[in-house]
């Protein structure tokens, strides 16, 4: 098992650096404007839209998928970093989310 590095919500400075790997419902209700969307079961057909020379701040909910995508895009050569406490703790920061629904932007 490979060492994750975990960091704060309030590490991130570049949204575009932001992958969410929640799934598309998710997506949908609220997320970071700017972020790229891969729900962690596509990863592995959808690599390749990914830079391999970026760094990427991995986010789910809580924490949980996030942390295995960034075992998993680490173990292929990607940089990438686990953000502690996903959108629960993005929201808790009062950080900016979008929607794509046409709803009051949330977390689900």
């Amino acid at each position: 098992m490979s060492d994750v590095v975990n960091v704060s919500v309030e590490d991130i400075q570049d949204p575009g650096r932001v992958l969410d790997v929640r799934e598309d419902y998710e997506w949908e209700a609220g997320h970071i404007d700017g972020a790229l969307h891969i729900p962690l079961g596509q990863l592995p057909e959808r690599l390749e839209e990914l830079d391999p020379d970026v760094d990427y701040n991995i986010i789910c909910r809580t924490g949980g998928r996030s942390y295995q995508a960034t075992q998993w895009l680490n173990g292929n050569g990607y940089g990438a970093v686990n953000v502690r406490g996903g959108m629960d703790a993005w929201l808790v920061a009062e950080k900016p989310i979008v929607s794509d629904n046409g709803q009051q932007p949330t977390v689900k």
